[in-house]
């Protein structure tokens, strides 16, 4: 993902960036759900051509929309359609889920160069960031989800969707667990748009408690998204033409990371590792580290590249 194109007006609510506890059980069913918007799910639209505009352009001034190109010719897709609303459900409005039948609407598949379904998209501000192709489990599809999520609200949209229709019926009902009073004080800081005073109360929290795991990616989300807001124009060249230039590169993984490119940000660090030592080595591989806690420990990408950290260190 990108967000070169991006401003970052506004507050920034980072308490939504935390990795949701669980699903909620009931998923709706296959991919077209029922007609109309929201029908299939609480933050479910059925977009077409007529309602591109609305339900998709002009709702991602607000809240990040996902659009999910599908076809019930697909089995990839009557796979990763429930997946889809089910974490739509999940987050509670943090994205709206925007559904487009390409059979039915074959000239909004042309517009995106759809080549296969199922393939997901996320629109932010009107502008299209990609997201991935093929039906993904729950988990896979959920990190996508989290670093998009990561990119919005850099970006100043930090809205929150209303629900656009019922809920599926026959689903079960899940309440979200209420927000944990020992966060308040950095979440309402960082909604309010003051990071030094949301990095001052979640250090203050790591004091108390310093194996705090949710007050260390809270920190560590909070000081990436202020290290990356006001990046020099010649950072990349800075690093391509100086790899011994540890702030560049640190930098430039520190903005690869914001953009969704975490396996680019993880390898640049990694190498900077190889090609440094003494002080220098530890300040990257510390940076690292910190990296990790924004994307998640339990994440994939990190555990393998852990692994890669420690071959590079020893």
């Amino acid at each position: 993902m990108s967000q070169s194109n991006f401003s970052r007006p506004g507050a920034i609510d980072l308490s939504g960036l935390r990795k949701p506890a669980g699903a909620a059980p009931g998923a709706p069913g296959a991919p077209g759900g029922q007609g109309g918007g929201g029908a299939a799910g609480s933050y479910v639209l059925n977009v077409s051509e007529p309602t591109f505009q609305s339900d998709v352009i002009e709702r991602s001034l607000q809240v990040p929309v996902v659009v999910e190109f599908w076809s019930q010719r697909s089995q990839g897709s009557v796979a990763l359609g429930p997946v889809l609303a089910r974490l739509s459900t999940e987050y509670a409005g943090k994205f709206l889920l925007a559904r487009i039948d390409i059979d039915a609407n074959p000239q909004l598949a042309q517009a995106v160069g759809v080549q296969t379904v199922p393939l997901v998209i996320a629109v932010l501000r009107g502008q299209v960031v990609p997201l991935f192709q093929g039906a993904l489990g729950e988990p896979e599809a959920r990190q996508y989800l989290d670093q998009l999520l990561t990119v919005a609200v850099a970006n100043g949209i930090t809205g929150r969707a209303e629900p656009v229709g019922p809920a599926d019926p026959d689903a079960d009902s899940a309440e979200e667990p209420p927000p944990n009073p020992r966060y308040e004080k950095a979440e309402n800081a960082v909604a309010a748009g003051d990071l030094d005073g949301a990095i001052a109360a979640y250090e203050e929290l790591l004091k108390e408690t310093p194996a705090d795991a949710e007050a260390k990616s809270g920190l560590a989300r909070v000081q990436l998204v202020k290290r990356t807001q006001d990046v020099p124009a010649d950072v990349r060249t800075r690093a391509a033409d100086n790899p011994a230039d540890v702030e560049a590169q640190m930098l430039v993984a520190d903005v690869d990371l914001m953009g969704g490119h975490v396996d680019d940000a993880f390898a640049r660090l990694i190498s900077t590792v190889q090609a440094t030592s003494g002080d220098e080595r530890n300040t990257v591989r510390l940076h690292l580290l910190e990296l990790f806690e924004v994307v998640g420990a339990d994440d994939d990408r990190v555990i393998k590249a852990r692994r890669r950290l420690m071959s590079a260190l020893f």
